[in-house]
C-alpha cells in the first residue's frame, strides 16, 4: 500500500510534493514507533496470539477505510470527476493511516517471535528453516506488491467518471489481509501459546529509571562515585540485570547516528518516486509506472545478499582485511550517501529538460498563426518578429508586466494577464486576436494535455476512445484532454458526418495544441501539432544507478547491523535492541519530514546534496565511535555473573538475618527513651 501512497497524496488529495513527502514519512515513522507498544501489550497483557489477532483487525479496518477514502464518486455530486468535499476524503485517509500504523507496527514484533515459539529447544534446525521461509515470504510479498499495486492503481475505475483506481490499489491488500487473518485464526488449536511473562523492555526501563533516581538522590559529594551510572541500581536490582543493561546501552549508544541512514533510505518511496514521475518510463516491450521503480530494491536485495555472503565477504577476508561489522556499516552509510549524489546529478539533468515556467512576478506569451502566410508581430512596441504561416512563434516570451500591447497583421490589442501565467495569442484567419490560457505545470501522472484549435469554416467533433470534446465552432478552442502515453487515435467528424482519424505519438508529460487549418480536408495531412511542453526527456532507467548504490548500502548496513546488534546483546534482551533498531527508522523518517516541511531549498537536487552531506558527516562520526568500541561476548559475561549470583544471594540473606536479630535485641532490651525512638524509626 505504501508503494502508491505518495502518488495518492499528490494526485488524489492534491497536495504538493513537500506536503505529500511530509505526511508519507510521518506515517512511516508511526509504523516504526508503534512496535514498542505492540511488544509491551503482547508480553505484559494479551500474549502474542491475541495481540496479532486484535491488531490485525485494526490493521484491516484501517486498510478498508483507506480504500473507501479513495472513492471519488462518494462526494462527486455534480459528476465532474472531482470530489466536492475533499475534507471528507482527507479525514478518512488520515484515520485509515493511523489505524494501519497502529496495526502494522503492533504486530511487527510479535509475528516472527510467535513463529519461533512453535518450536521446542531441540528443533533448532526446523526453527532456522522457518525463519528462512519467513524472510523469503516477506521479500516475495515486497516484490509482488511493488509490481502489482501500481498496476492496480494505473487502472481506470469509477461510477460517473473514470479516474486512477486508488480504491482498487488499497482494497486488494485489505481483502488479502482479511483472508490472511482468517487462515491465521483457523489454526489457533495447533499453536503453542505461551502466557505473558512480563515485558523485559519495561523491566529495563524501570531499572534505568531507578538508577537515575538513586543517583540524583545521592548527588552530594559525601557519596562515593561508582564506576558506571547503572551501578546506582544495585540497591534494588541484581548484578546480572545491571550488567545486561550495560551491554544493551553500549550498543544503543552506537545507534545514535543511525537514523540518518534511514532518512535517506526511506525516500525511495517519496522523493525518488516523485522524481520518476518526471521521467520517461517506456522500456520498449513494457511501460514502468513511477511507483514501480521501487521494485528494483527488493529484486537487488534477493540477488545481492547471497553474493555478499558467499563471494564478497570471503574475498575480503582472504585479502587479510579486517572488515569488522561496524566498518561494514560505515561503508553502507557512505554508499547510501553516494546514491543521493547520483540522484542529485540525475535531478540536475531532469531540471535541464523541464520547461521554464513563469515565476510569481512574470507572465509568458507565445503566438499561433492560423494564416497561411507569415505575419509580423510587435509586442510593447519593441519586440518585433515574424510568426510563420500556420505555425507558432519560437517558444514563449517572458515579460514582467501585466498589461501588454500586441500588434499582429495590422491588428492591435491590449491584454491583461495575471502574474505566474502562460498564454497563447491566436492570430485567426479573419485577422482577430484571441487569448488562450495555457497550463503552467507538467500534466500529472505522466499524461499528455491535448487541445484542438478549429481553424476550419464549420463545426468539428473530436473524440478519443470514450472521451468526447463535443462540437467545436470555427475559430474556437477546445479544453485540454489528458491522454496517456502511446499512439493517440483521435476521431474527427465534420457536419456532413465524414470521419477522419488523426494519430499522434505521445510520450510522458507533454502538452500539444493541434491546429486544424482553414484548408482542412477530411483524411488529409494538413493537421499540425504544436508542442507547448516537451515530453519527459530523461529515461527512468537512469534511476537504477541510485537504486543499486542504495541497495548495496542497505545490504552492508542493515543486515550487518542486525547481526552485530544480536551478537552483542544479552540473550534475554534481543527484543530491546529490536525496539531500538526500529526506533532509529522512525527517527530517520522524522528527520525527512522536518527537512521537507522546512522547504527552504529552492531546488530538489540541492536537497539531495544536503542529505548526502549530512550522511557523510554522520558516517565519519560513526566511524570514530566504532574505532573506540570494544567487542564483547555477552554469553561469557552472563555466565560470570550467574556464577556469582549464589554467593551474592547468601551474602544478602546473611545481612538480612543480622539486621533482623539486631532489631529484635534492641526491642527486647532497650528501656531508655532515646533507644525506643531509634527503634521506632
Amino acid at each position: 500500500m505504501k508503494v502508491v501512497l505518495v502518488l495518492y497524496f499528490k494526485y488524489f488529495i492534491g497536495w504538493d510534493n513537500d506536503l505529500s513527502t511530509t505526511i508519507y514519512h510521518t506515517f512511516v515513522a508511526l509504523c516504526y514507533l508503534s512496535p514498542i507498544l505492540g511488544a509491551i501489550i503482547a508480553d505484559s497483557w494479551l500474549g502474542k496470539f491475541k495481540t496479532i489477532v486484535y491488531l490485525s483487525i485494526v490493521y484491516t479496518i484501517g486498510q478498508v477505510i483507506m480504500a473507501i477514502s479513495a472513492i471519488h464518486d462518494i462526494t462527486d455530486t455534480n459528476r465532474d470527476g472531482t470530489p466536492d468535499n475533499m475534507t471528507f476524503h482527507t479525514a478518512m485517509s488520515m484515520l485509515g493511516l493511523m489505524l494501519i500504523a497502529l496495526g502494522t507496527g503492533g504486530i511487527k514484533p510479535c509475528v516472527a517471535a510467535f513463529g519461533g515459539d512453535q518450536f521446542e529447544e531441540h528443533q533448532e534446525k526446523q526453527r532456522s528453516t522457518f525463519f528462512s521461509i519467513f524472510y523469503l515470504s516477506i521479500n516475495a510479498g515486497s516484490l509482488l506488491s511493488t509490481l502489482i499495486t501500481p498496476i492496480l492503481r494505473a487502472q481506470e475505475c469509477g461510477i460517473y467518471s473514470k479516474q486512477s483506481c486508488f480504491p482498487l490499489a488499497f482494497g486488494v491488500p485489505a481483502a488479502l489481509m482479511v483472508v490472511a487473518l482468517i487462515v491465521f485464526i483457523a489454526g489457533h488449536s495447533m499453536y503453542i501459546m505461551e502466557s505473558p511473562k512480563g515485558n523485559i523492555l519495561l523491566r529495563v526501563m524501570k531499572c534505568m529509571g531507578f538508577a537515575i533516581k538513586n543517583r540524583f538522590n545521592h548527588r552530594s559529594e559525601q557519596h562515593p562515585k561508582r564506576e558506571h551510572w547503572m551501578d546506582w541500581a544495585k540497591e534494588k536490582y541484581d548484578k546480572l540485570l545491571i550488567a545486561q543493561v550495560k551491554m544493551v546501552l553500549k550498543v544503543l549508544f552506537l545507534y545514535i547516528p543511525l537514523p540518518m541512514f534511514w532518512a535517506l533510505f526511506d525516500q525511495q518511496g517519496s522523493r525518488w518516486t516523485l522524481q520518476a514521475t518526471t521521467m520517461d518510463g517506456n522500456f520498449g516491450a513494457f511501460i514502468i509506472q513511477p511507483d514501480q521503480m521501487q521494485i528494483v530494491n527488493p529484486v537487488l536485495i534477493v540477488i545481492m545478499v547471497p553474493i555478499m555472503d558467499s563471494a564478497v565477504y570471503p574475498l575480503i577476508k582472504k585479502c587479510h582485511i579486517n572488515f569488522t561489522p561496524l566498518r561494514r556499516m560505515t561503508v553502507g552509510m557512505l554508499l547510501a550517501a553516494l546514491a543521493f549524489v547520483a540522484a542529485a546529478l540525475l535531478q540536475i539533468q531532469i531540471d535541464r529538460t523541464m520547461p521554464d515556467f513563469p515565476s510569481s512576478s512574470e507572465i509568458q506569451v507565445k503566438f499561433l498563426n492560423l494564416e497561411n502566410t507569415s505575419l509580423p508581430v510587435v509586442v510593447e512596441g519593441q519586440e518585433q518578429f515574424a510568426v510563420p504561416g500556420f505555425d507558432s512563434s519560437n517558444g514563449y516570451m517572458t515579460l514582467d508586466t501585466e498589461n501588454i500591447t500586441v500588434s499582429a497583421g495590422g491588428k492591435n490589442t491590449t491584454a491583461y494577464f495575471q502574474k505566474k501565467t502562460r498564454h497563447t495569442v491566436l492570430i485567426n484567419t479573419d485577422g482577430t486576436l484571441q487569448t488562450l490560457n495555457d497550463i503552467t505545470e507538467k500534466p500529472n501522472q505522466g499524461l499528455n494535455a491535448i487541445r484542438f484549435v478549429n481553424g476550419f469554416r464549420s463545426h468539428l467533433n473530436f473524440t478519443i476512445k470514450s472521451d468526447n470534446l463535443g462540437l467545436i465552432a470555427p475559430l474556437q478552442v477546445s479544453g485540454y484532454l489528458n491522454v496517456p502515453h502511446g499512439k493517440a487515435n483521435f476521431t474527427i467528424v465534420n457536419e456532413e458526418g465524414q470521419t477522419c482519424h488523426y494519430i499522434l505519438q505521445l510520450g510522458f508529460g507533454s502538452s500539444y495544441t493541434v491546429l486544424i487549418p482553414s484548408t482542412f480536408r477530411i483524411c488529409t495531412d494538413d493537421i499540425k501539432a504544436i508542442k507547448d511542453i516537451d515530453p519527459n526527456g530523461i529515461h527512468m532507467a537512469w534511476q537504477i544507478i541510485q537504486y543499486f548504490l542504495m541497495t548495496c548500502g542497505e545490504v552492508v548496513f542493515s543486515v550487518t547491523g542486525l547481526d552485530f546488534s544480536y551478537s552483542q546483546a544479552p540473550s534475554n534482551m534481543k527484543s530491546v535492541l529490536q525496539a531500538g533498531w526500529l526506533l532509529t527508522v522512525a527517527v530517520g523518517n522524522i528527520i525527512v519530514l522536518i527537512v521537507a516541511e522546512a522547504g527552504s531549498l529552492p531546488d530538489q537536487w540541492a536537497e539531495y546534496v544536503l542529505f548526502a552531506s549530512l550522511l557523510v558527516a554522520v558516517s565519519i562520526t560513526f566511524a570514530v565511535m566504532a574505532y573506540f568500541y570494544t567487542y564483547i561476548d555477552p554469553t561469557e559475561i552472563e555466565a560470570k555473573f550467574m556464577a556469582l549470583e549464589p554467593e551474592d544471594k547468601k551474602k544478602k540473606d546473611l545481612e538480612m538475618t543480622t539486621k533482623g536479630n539486631l532489631a529484635y535485641v534492641n526491642i527486647e532490651t532497650s528501656n531508655n527513651t532515646d533507644v525506643k525512638k531509634q527503634t521506632k524509626i
